[in-house]
């Protein structure tokens, strides 16, 4: 039986940077959902992607929160990062931060996307395993593994 390959939960961490402008805002002159909600998607398929080596599709997003607005001239910092594997899918982390002038962050954002590796046909494929080094990943683990469950039920 050929052995799985493993990775590190920071083989896969993402982050990507916007500085808002007026093309990003809505009528209230803050950050639109739906453009932060694709930022988020394509951070969470770069991190999916650097685990699984592959193409991925997005199946499912969790957790959506908006926790605080972003406005014109905000700088953003949003973060992914592969926290749960399953055979062909992979749960991704992204938080999304707003951040000061003087470096200072706070978590405006957060969701879990559940991503599927595809292979050169476009059917779900397998994925690496997952190398859990931390407390904090360990824990992550257990919580994606019982929302899994509970999503089979």
């Amino acid at each position: 039986m050929e052995q799985r390959q493993m990775k590190r939960v920071q083989d896969s961490y993402t982050t990507q940077v916007q500085i808002l402008t007026q093309a990003n805002l809505n009528g209230y002159h803050r950050l639109f959902g739906g453009q932060l909600m694709s930022w988020m998607d394509i951070v969470a398929a770069v991190a999916a992607r650097r685990h699984a080596g592959r193409n991925v599709t997005t199946v499912r997003v969790e957790d959506l929160e908006f926790k605080a607005p972003a406005r014109a001239n905000d700088t953003l910092m949003l973060t992914a990062y592969v926290s749960y594997v399953g055979n062909t899918s992979m749960e991704v982390c992204v938080n999304v931060y707003l951040e000061q002038l003087t470096g200072e962050r706070e978590l405006i954002n957060r969701a879990r996307f559940i991503m599927v590796a595809l292979d050169e046909k476009e059917n779900p494929a397998p994925v690496p395993g997952l190398i859990l080094e931390t407390e904090q990943q360990k824990r992550e683990w257990a919580e994606a593994e019982a929302r899994r469950i509970a999503r089979k039920k």
